[in-house]
């Protein structure tokens, strides 16, 4: 699901002319096709060079995006396993977290153990699968093509339907109150 998805990213070869430069699944996969994310493209607030050829998501997979900086990615999430002890789910989400340099972005998981908070504004698309979006004190199930601006606040995305759900999302850093 994650590995076979294609980028085709643009540019302009030395004559000034546009071109493809990367036709090519994401060079950046955390986790697995089921659990996971596979970076499409970021930036790092730098000015922006469209005649580099260097694929930007190329890189360790970490949650947040740099400073002034964004990130495009795909990410997937496995229905819930019933048959986890609540420690046991604690400990696993506990190490994707740490995993992706995101542990202390996890202030308050008392709703649920996925919650999080990153100082970022994300646009985010559903494409396949069922969700639910929790946050602290509210929740709201998605269904595919529904969007959802998420605007620095602690949420999780629950999938208790069958299937892996697949969404995109655009993270743009940001300076949140």
């Amino acid at each position: 699901m994650l590995k076979d998805r294609r980028r085709v990213i643009t540019g302009h070869n030395a004559s000034g002319k546009s071109v493809v430069v990367i036709d090519a699944p994401p060079a950046g996969v955390f986790g697995t096709d089921t659990r996971g994310l596979a970076e499409v493209w970021n930036t790092d607030g730098a000015p922006v060079n469209s005649r580099d050829a260097t694929d930007r998501a190329d890189i360790d997979v970490v949650l947040s995006p740099v400073a002034k900086g964004s990130k495009f990615r795909f990410f997937a999430i496995a229905p819930e396993d019933p048959s986890l002890s609540d420690e046991e789910r604690e400990a696993r989400v506990a190490e994707r977290f740490a995993a992706m340099g995101a542990a202390h972005e996890r202030p308050d998981t008392s709703r649920h153990p996925a919650m999080h908070k990153t100082e970022t504004v994300d646009y985010i698309i559903l494409l396949s699968g069922e969700v639910t979006l929790l946050l602290d004190e509210d929740e709201r199930d998605l269904k595919p093509f529904d969007v959802v601006v998420q605007r620095g606040t602690n949420h999780a995305w629950i999938n208790n339907g069958s299937e892996t759900a697949l969404l995109v999302a655009v993270l743009i850093d940001a300076e949140l109150e």
